[in-house]
Order: structure tokens, then sequence, then C-alpha cells
């Protein structure tokens, strides 16, 4: 409970700049990657620099929620800090891909924390109709920290160095600590509740597995290997052992009543989905527009950038559209915008340059603005106030894991389609050495013929993601045609 001496507003800042913090890294080292691989080499592993951060951070979110019931949550929320803080710090001196990889993982145990105790703080401290704005806010700064991530990860690396993208974190985390050490206090329940250790043992276990065969499948490793269908038998043993302990588990991480629920249910969908979109984007966007197009990493992270015009003001305008119109026909426009927005990519081509890529950028933002709003709104509307923060955050964490899966699995696809146009061309190129592609200086040493036959191979396997992003866009629309009609409720307070 919320002691009377917390001063709501600078605790807020102290939350925003926090949630700003986490969510930026999802998204900032996506321009930098050119100049990390440059620099460290690598480029099979690409994918694991984003999909070791999102993975980690989605499989711990909803076990630091039940820290947070236990424990109070300050203590949790100051602890997830300074551990995303070390990982930041080591992220900056990492001198190999490998030991990045690592480093972006202590981030991401961090990470975990930080965003669903945000939301649950803000839960705590304002009233149902005060809630419905400031998620509002939140919901701003996730889609300005993604898309501000890849600019100034941009500008970063072209006036200093790639490293600060992560040093970057330690004045604002300090700032958010300060502000909650000092300016929230609470009055915590000391009533014991059980934590699900054993489902988020098994669903970690099962998570990583999957996304593991969607990275290294199609490359390193057959699909139909030994190795492939090992892991892949291991995340369907997992995940079934995991739902058998989550119907006996006293405190489950994961409750399974709650997929009863329709709205809950296609909300939950719809965001994975959306979660497997911005990351696509975010992932491959600037290698298409630094790679293929041959602009540079400012001009590619501009590309990206014009989603921060669509999503925060689409974000505060759900709230509005929400009490006019309703949940449904608001998410409905929101679903639609994805679908306008990944058909435009799939048609995306070098000619059409970067401009016709922003605005592209700037449609999903807007479809990302009035969905997410939406079907945070309504499913805290839809539950009682003891169900909130486990729906809340069970929300957060199916964005989170459908960032990490579509990370893992478009960065799989890629690899794939790269090795197979090569072969296909009779190429003697290997797939490591899109690393010189990816910086300008080296790109000038290629050979004009061997430069073209690259970057060929770099477009073809990159459409292939767009016609994936594609499919998913269209698969978000489909599944909003059956969103539920429900009232706007006034809700009894705690």
């Amino acid at each position: 409970m919320v002691d009377q001496k917390t001063n709501r507003p600078l605790v807020l800042v102290a939350l925003v700049l926090s949630m700003f913090m986490a969510a930026i890294e999802g998204t900032i080292v996506a321009t930098a990657m050119p100049n990390i691989v440059a620099d460290l080499g690598g480029f099979s592993l690409y994918s694991w620099v984003f999909s070791s951060f999102l993975l980690m951070q989605a499989v711990t979110t909803m076990v630091y929620g039940k820290l947070a019931d236990l424990f109070g949550r300050k203590p949790v929320f100051i602890i997830g800090v300074i551990i995303f803080l070390i990982g930041s710090v080591l992220c900056g001196i990492a001198p190999t891909m490998g030991l990045l990889i690592v480093f972006r993982l202590i981030q991401g145990l961090g990470a975990g924390a930080i965003q669903p105790i945000v939301t649950t703080i803000v839960g705590d401290m304002y009233t149902v109709e005060e809630r419905a704005k400031v998620q509002g806010y939140l919901a701003s700064v996730w889609g300005i920290s993604s898309v501000i991530g890849p600019l100034l990860g941009g500008i970063i690396v072209q006036f200093i160095d790639w490293a600060w993208i992560f040093w970057m974190n330690i004045p604002i985390g300090i700032i958010g600590l300060i502000g909650v050490i000092l300016y929230f206090h609470e009055k915590v329940d000391k009533e014991q509740k059980s934590i699900d250790y054993l489902g988020s043992s098994l669903f970690f276990i099962a998570i990583s597995a999957l996304i593991v065969v969607f990275v290294q499948a199609g490359t390193n490793w057959a699909w139909l290997s030994i190795e492939s269908i090992s892991l892949l038998l291991l995340f369907f043993i997992g995940i079934g052992i995991f739902l058998w302990q989550e119907k006996r588990a006293p405190s489950p991480m994961m409750p399974l009543y709650l997929w009863s629920n329709k709205l809950i249910v296609i909300a939950n969908l719809a965001t994975l989905l959306s979660g497997m979109i911005i990351l696509g984007l975010s992932s491959f966007l600037p290698t298409y527009v630094q790679a293929v197009m041959g602009e540079s990493a400012i001009v590619a992270g501009f590309t990206l950038s014009t989603l921060s015009i669509g999503w925060p003001i689409s974000a505060t305008l759900a709230g509005h559209l929400v009490l006019r119109i309703g949940f449904q026909w608001t998410a409905f426009a929101g679903g639609f915008a994805l679908f306008v927005g990944t058909l435009l990519f799939f048609m995306l081509d070098a000619d059409k340059g970067p401009i016709y890529a922003g605005i592209s950028s700037c449609v999903v933002g807007i479809g990302m603005g009035l969905s997410s709003t939406t079907f945070i709104v309504a499913i805290q509307n839809t539950v009682t106030w003891h169900e909130r923060g486990v729906a809340t955050s069970l929300n957060m964490f199916m964005r989170i894991i459908g960032s990490a899966v579509g990370a893992a699995f478009l960065g799989g696809l890629l690899n794939m389609q790269l090795q197979s146009y090569y072969q296909q061309k009779g190429e003697d190129i290997e797939i490591a050495s899109t690393d010189v592609l990816l910086d300008e200086g080296m790109r000038e040493t290629i050979p004009a013929e061997t430069l073209a036959s690259m970057q060929d191979g770099l477009t073809f396997a990159l459409h292939t993601v767009y016609t994936g992003l594609f499919i998913i866009g269209s698969l978000t629309f489909v599944l909003l045609w059956f969103f539920p009609k429900v009232q706007l409720k006034k809700e009894p307070e705690k």
C-alpha cells in the first residue's frame, strides 16, 4: 500500500525515466550493430544481441512481480535498476561478441524488474480515473523510446563511440533510483506468499530452447538436425510440464484462469504479434537502409524515428477514443494501421528511398499507439483490482516474449535466406563476410561485382523478413476482428 508521504509527481518522473532507460535498450542497439559487428565481428550472432536481452527480461518479468508482492515494490525496483546498470557498464567494455551477449543477459535480468514494477507502482499510486491518463504516458514512453533509440544510437555511433549507447544509462538510472528511494513510501504486507520457482524455471528452459532453434536452424544447423529436433522436443515437453505445474501451484507464475477471458486472450495474442513487428523493424530496417540503400547511420535512425511521431500521438488519442467509440473499434483501428504499415514495408525496395521507409514506420507507430494503450486499459477494466497486477504483467510479458521470439525468428530467417541466395548463385561468399558490407570504409574496398552480389543477397534476404512482417501484421488485423465489445466500468477503489 502506498504511504501518504509519497510525492506522486516526483516518483512518476523517476518511474518514467527508469522505464525509458529499460525500454530504449531493446532498440538503441539496432543502429549501432553495424559498427559493433565491424569492431567485434560475429555477424552470425547478430540476432543474439537482441534476443539475449529480451529473453532474460521476458522470463524474469512475472517472477519479479511475485517478489514485489512479497517484499514490496521499492526493494525489487532498486535491485533491478542496480543489476541493469552493472550490465550496462559491462556491455560498454565487451571485447568480443560472445561476451557482449553475456553482458546483455545481465542487462535483461535487471530490465525484467524495472518495467513490471513501474507499472505496478503507477497502479498503486493512482485512482481509476487517473490511471487511464497515466497509462497513456507510459505507452508514449514505450513508443518514444522504441524509436528514439535507433536515432540516438545513430548519433552516438557517428560522433562518439558505440560503448556510450550502454553507458548513457548510468546517469538516467541513478536519477530514477534517487527519485524512488527518497520520494516513494509504501507499507508492505508481511503475509508470506509462495513463488513459483519451478514454473519459472520450466518456462525459461522451454522458451530458451525455442529461441536457440530459431537462431541456429537453417544456418549452423539443419532444420531436421538432431540439435533442432531435440530442442523443439525440449520446448514442447517443457511447456507441457509448465502448464501442469501452473494448474497445481498455489501461486502460479502465470495464472491460467486469465486465459478463459476472451478479451485477455485476443489482446495478449495481438500484443505478442505486435511485439514481433516492432523488433523486426528495429532490428533490420537500419541494416537495410545502410547496407542496401548505402545511407549513413543517422539516416537509418531517421527511418525508424518517425515511429515516434505516430506512436505517442495515437497512444494519447486512444485514451479518448475508447470513451467515444469503445475498446473494440479503437483496437480494430490499430490493427488496420499495423496491416497498412507492414504492407508498405512488404513493397519496400532500395529505389523507394529512406523517406518511404520513414512514412511506413510512422504508420506502424500509429497502429502500435492505438492498440497498445487500448489493450492495457481494456485489460485493467475487465479484471478486479486483485487481478490487475498479474493481468497487466502478463500483457507486458507477451510483448516482451513476442519481441524476443520475433527478433530470433526473423534473424534466423535472414541468415537462412542469405545463405540460400549465395548457394543458388554459386557465390563463394560467407555470411560472416556481410560484416564488411555494414562498414562504410570497408565497403569501398570491395570489388564492384562482389559488392553488387552481396547487396543483392542482403536485399533478397531482408525482403523475406519484410514478407514475414506483413504476414504477422495481417494476422494481427484479422485477430482484432474478434476483439469483444466491452463497456468501460467504474470499479470500486481499494
